[in-house]
């Protein structure tokens, strides 16, 4: 039955009003094909009934692929597609009507929004590999995965609109130089072989789908479709802002070859192993500034250090790190159509980052309160966000979102900064080779700066997805292929290269003062994870081990290493320690299970602060629960322990100090809240003990120091 016209009068007019025995109620959105429609059955279950513009229900190619869409949409119906519930192809008015799926499209949710957190991400990529299993299993090939193509229900991510789809032995063909897509989400060889398009097209757009969730934008970024074009065949993606758990996945989704891309089983074999690294990571969404973006570079060669600036602590203007495309090189690929067959590739710069003027005499913050061993500064350095900050060359060294600092842990002084590529941050620079090392989330370089006035001494390009840990002297580079390079903090020459027992890419962690770092695998099943050793002076591996149960590193002390044991929702169920020198495994469990948990140990006793501000104290000695302290931060940091003191960071930026032994809160500073504190996505940076000192930065742009001797006296540190 074709759909009945409404017989009112205006543009409601040329809406039907049913749609075979479905009554069309309301219009849900309307695309260039169709309109959408909620709908009712007899019975009355709600229905989206989509019904082709009148304009293309003349045209009998449109009119062949919409029955290849209804033939492809009932093949593949199940727990991930929307069900189709009927459908006339033939009608004048052509019509299918799938089951209505409450909730909205992940474009519009970002929109809204703005990026997912990590833990969201995981799940979302997790969701759309296992709907893409099923569509390919049944042989149909989407070829237009995209960020509104993808509805969030409550349980789980829906792929819907299969009006491209093809499958595999259908004898419809693209037309010669038609090109059928969405450019941001289409594969290289849309473009270049449009007819042998098969299902890795659409891991493909599932790697640009993650990136548009991460970050908001695509990884291949341009107001021009023939600039995305040319950059989806040739260019690299940039995928800044993409949590470093995924980051891996998401490139070798995006590799320019459908055979270098996982299938969606080996993702979800993938996503079994990196969950331990990813949700424990701050992840802060940064907005692109400026032309370049802070892409990825692919001039070859290092760049040479920039003059420095002369100009006081309190002006900063970082330089951009890098340029994508010149206005003339746009003008000359929309001139050329796709421009995918131009002689003479595009030329991205690689920009050096600021080296920005050391402060004359010493800093020149804004100091709000300087008292004994009591300061706060706000530092005038640029980025936004809470600082992350360690203590390392004498010197109290933080971290933001394109710049690095250095401040004097006496009195807050502003010795140094300097501008850096480092779109987002999740952790403070680390000191190796007697150097600090500002890229401490991987990314695009590595780099080397003299702690004294922050000049850059060495640096070198990475490869795109490489994660960074260090070890000492040595920078632990992880690429995208599972390959482990070791680099000279001091020189940044290549030490060795080496690669780590097992299958997939692993998560590699090091703990300051341990003489190994530690790469993880856990299973596709979630029921054992694959415990490797390695030496980071050679990479020689030094043990291989598989224990019982998903496990997250997060401490490693007097020859042994402590996990979280966590389930398939992500909490912690019991502590394990783990000694390789003698093969023994202790396992306690812990009182409840934590959402959320970061946990720390000192001696025998292990601390985990969870989701909702619950404290433990558990003795793995023993076994036993020492006590609980509900501490009401909602999200806090990994807690520190030092001098008979646990010390945790809240997201509202307050400091807390509890008695170690009895489990009582004994101090804790004002909140300190900043306009932009509810970009913070995850893990508050961890306090940081200097001598009787402890600091802490908050969301309001300060770091501030206390008395850790005087907790109780914190209420007045402002």
């Amino acid at each position: 039955m074709s759909p009945q016209r409404n017989g009112g009068a205006g543009a409601e007019a040329e809406l039907p009003e049913y749609a075979g025995h479905y009554r069309l109620e309301s219009c849900l959105g309307s695309g260039g094909m169709g309109v959408v429609h909620l709908a009712r059955s007899t019975s009355g279950m709600r229905l989206a009934v989509k019904v082709v513009h009148a304009e293309f229900a003349r045209d009998p190619e449109f009119r062949g692929r919409f029955r290849q869409e209804v033939a492809a949409a009932r093949r593949v119906s199940g727990a991930f597609t929307a069900p189709v519930v009927d459908a006339d192809p033939e009608a004048e008015r052509p019509w299918m009507a799938t089951l209505f799926i409450p909730g909205p499209t992940l474009s519009d949710q970002v929109k809204r929004k703005g990026p997912m957190a990590p833990e969201q991400l995981r799940r979302l990529m997790a969701g759309l590999a296992e709907a893409l299993r099923d569509i390919h299993r049944v042989g149909v090939v989407h070829r237009d995965l995209k960020p509104s193509n993808v509805l969030l229900a409550e349980d789980g991510p829906k792929v819907i609109d299969f009006g491209i789809s093809r499958p595999k032995d259908s004898e419809l063909r693209t037309e010669t130089g038609k090109l059928i897509g969405t450019p941001p989400f289409m594969a290289p060889e849309q473009f270049r072989r449009p007819r042998e398009v098969g299902p890795a097209a659409d891991i493909f757009a599932l790697g640009s789908v993650m990136v548009h969730a991460s970050t908001g934008r695509g990884p291949f970024d341009s107001d021009s479709p023939y600039v995305v074009a040319y950059q989806v065949v040739h260019d690299e993606p940039d995928l800044t802002g993409v949590p470093e758990g995924l980051a891996p996945l998401v490139l070798r989704c995006l590799a320019k070859e459908p055979a270098d891309r996982p299938t969606p089983d080996e993702l979800m074999r993938e996503l079994r192993s990196v969950a331990a690294s990813y949700d424990t990571q701050a992840f802060i969404p940064a907005q692109r500034t400026g032309e370049d973006g802070s892409a990825p570079e692919s001039a070859p060669g290092p760049a040479p250090e920039a003059a420095p600036e002369s100009r006081s602590a309190g002006t900063s203007r970082p330089r951009p790190a890098g340029r994508r495309l010149g206005r003339g090189r746009v003008a000359a690929l929309a001139a050329g159509g796709l421009g995918l067959a131009l002689a003479g590739a595009l030329t991205a710069v690689w920009g050096p980052s600021g080296n920005d003027q050391a402060p004359e005499g010493g800093g020149a913050p804004t100091l709000t309160a300087a008292s004994g061993s009591t300061w706060t500064a706000r530092p005038a350095v640029g980025g936004a966000g809470m600082a992350h900050c360690a203590y390392g060359a004498g010197k109290v060294l933080c971290a933001r979102p394109g710049v690095v600092f250095a401040l004097s842990p006496d009195d807050g002084g502003l010795l140094w900064r300097r501008s850096v590529a480092t779109p987002s941050t999740s952790g403070p620079p680390a000191v190796s080779g007697g150097l600090v090392q500002p890229y401490t989330d991987g990314g695009s370089r590595l780099a080397g700066l003299d702690p004294a006035t922050g000049r850059q001494v060495w640096q070198r390009r990475l490869p795109t997805g490489t994660t960074v840990r260090y070890a000492g002297g040595t920078a632990l580079l992880a690429g995208a292929d599972g390959t482990l390079t070791g680099v000279d903090g001091a020189t940044g020459a290549t030490r060795w290269r080496s690669a780590v027992p097992g299958r997939g890419v692993p998560a590699f962690v090091a703990f300051p003062g341990e003489s190994a770092a530690w790469a993880t695998r856990t299973s596709a099943d979630g029921t054992s994870t694959q415990v490797t050793s390695v030496d980071p002076q050679t990479g020689r591996v030094r043990g291989d081990v598989r224990l019982r149960g998903w496990l997250k590193p997060f401490a490693a002390r007097d020859g042994s290493v402590f996990f979280l044991a966590v389930d398939s929702a992500y909490g912690a169920k019991e502590i394990v320690r783990y000694t390789p020198a003698t093969g023994a495994t202790r396992r306690v469990a812990l009182p409840a299970v934590l959402d959320g948990a970061h946990a720390t140990v000192h001696g025998d006793v292990v601390y985990v602060l969870a989701t909702g501000g619950s404290l433990d104290a558990v003795d793995v000695a023993s076994g036993r629960h020492l006590w609980r302290l509900e501490t009401s931060v909602s999200r806090g940091s990994a807690p520190v322990v030092r001098g008979g003191r646990v010390y945790v960071t809240a997201s509202d930026g307050r400091l807390l100090a509890v008695d170690a032994r009895r489990g009582r809160l004994v101090g804790q500073t004002p909140a300190r809240l900043g306009a932009n504190s509810a970009r913070v996505m995850s893990t508050p940076p961890a306090p940081v003990p200097v001598g009787d000192r402890v600091l802490a930065a908050a969301p309001d742009g300060t770091v501030f120091a206390v008395d850790g001797l005087k907790p109780s006296g914190w209420g007045a540190s402002r």
